[in-house]
């Protein structure tokens, strides 16, 4: 089994994060879910935003970063939107990461190093029609096809961001369970 590292959104650690932790706990493995946002938790991604703005993306990432020096190495880390900013980086630059997981958002693999690490996999997974996920759609293409090995990107139709949270009105329960449904094997097959 896994010990994954979960990071949430910008709207903070939801209850939808929480559940998406559970099914992952009743899978039988530990997952961690830092609080980068000291409880706060918020009703719009653009209210999410205003705040992360506030508090400095570069802090956020840092403490996303901090939390995880304190536990063992050969950890999977994983993300919603925001929260993959401390997955990647962590992936890329602290040694033994088993996975990654990504979802709704993926940053260009330079902003972490030259390459992704040689034998770390990683999915990617977002809405197609997703601006926001549009925006970061070329880094996930480029790290896919850089890394066919590795990478796994999974589009699913549709334009909601954040739809795998079931706390938020952008849940689509059909993409999600097809999400959780790769997700779950990806952790359980890791070496």
């Amino acid at each position: 089994m896994a010990e994954v590292v979960l990071y949430h959104h910008a709207q903070g650690l939801t209850d939808g994060v929480r559940a998406f932790a559970d099914e992952l706990r009743r899978a039988g493995h530990t997952v961690h879910l830092p609080d980068l946002y000291d409880g706060n938790t918020f009703e719009t991604l653009d209210d999410g935003i205003a705040y992360a703005k506030k508090t400095g993306f570069g802090a956020l990432l840092d403490a996303g970063v901090a939390y995880a020096q304190d536990l063992p190495e050969n950890l999977v880390y994983a993300g919603f939107s925001m929260g993959v900013m401390p997955a990647q980086k962590l992936t890329q630059t602290r040694p033994g990461a088993r996975g990654a997981l990504f979802f709704d958002s993926c940053l260009p693999v330079e902003e972490f190093g030259d390459a992704w690490p040689t034998g770390v996999p990683v999915q990617i997974h977002g809405m197609i029609d997703d601006p926001w996920f549009a925006e970061d759609l070329p880094a996930a293409q480029a790290l896919a096809a850089a890394a066919p090995a590795e990478a796994e990107l999974f589009l699913y139709p549709g334009k909601a961001h954040l739809f795998a949270d079931s706390s938020l009105p952008a849940h689509d329960p059909e993409a999600a369970t097809l999400l959780l449904q790769r997700t779950l094997p990806f952790l359980a097959n890791l070496p």
